[in-house]
């Protein structure tokens, strides 16, 4: 049950996921998360170094779709100056979402990675659903409410796996 929260490559951030290594694994989307992702959960706007990088994934072919469990003013108001596709309030790690998100992009499952910060919904969810799975490090160390009670969980199932051998990267 807990291989479920595993996921399948883990980076330190967005930035090291490359569209030539996307490609050398035959991927042409990628479904990310949002907050803590690809900027700090209070951050409103992309950063200019998150603009460069969503403009290398599209001069590459590699499209990429932004679902968060924020609400759509949040979700709407980053992606947009973007002209990324986005699905907010997204229930994450319910399947529904990333589904969404690959029938609006017409790829196939196994053309698609999803990135995300947490195990609990990012990692879950789109393992449940079927897709490659990257974990990047926060971005920041604070969260809100919700995601504070997540990390808790986390840090117990981190310690698990790395019990039990299945990760080798620190925290």
């Amino acid at each position: 049950m807990l291989k479920r929260f595993l996921p399948n490559q883990h980076v330190q951030d967005i930035f090291e996921i490359n569209p030539t290594m996307l490609k050398q694994k035959g991927i042409k989307g990628i479904i990310t998360d949002l907050d803590n992702t690809l900027v700090a959960w209070n951050v409103p706007d992309a950063t200019p170094e998150i603009v460069e990088w969503f403009n290398k994934m599209e001069e590459n072919g590699i499209r990429v779709t932004i679902i968060s469990n924020n609400n759509e003013k949040r979700v709407k108001l980053f992606s947009e100056p973007l002209k990324t596709p986005f699905v907010y309030s997204a229930r994450k790690p319910f399947a529904k979402a990333f589904k969404k998100a690959a029938k609006q992009m017409k790829l196939s499952k196994d053309e698609i990675v999803v990135v995300g910060d947490q195990l609990m919904t990012d990692v879950l969810g789109g393992n449940s659903a079927g897709f490659y799975t990257i974990l990047v490090v926060p971005i920041v160390k604070t969260d809100g409410v919700w995601t504070r009670i997540n990390r808790r969980i986390e840090r117990k199932i981190l310690s698990w796996m790395r019990k039990k051998g299945l990760i080798t990267w620190k925290e």
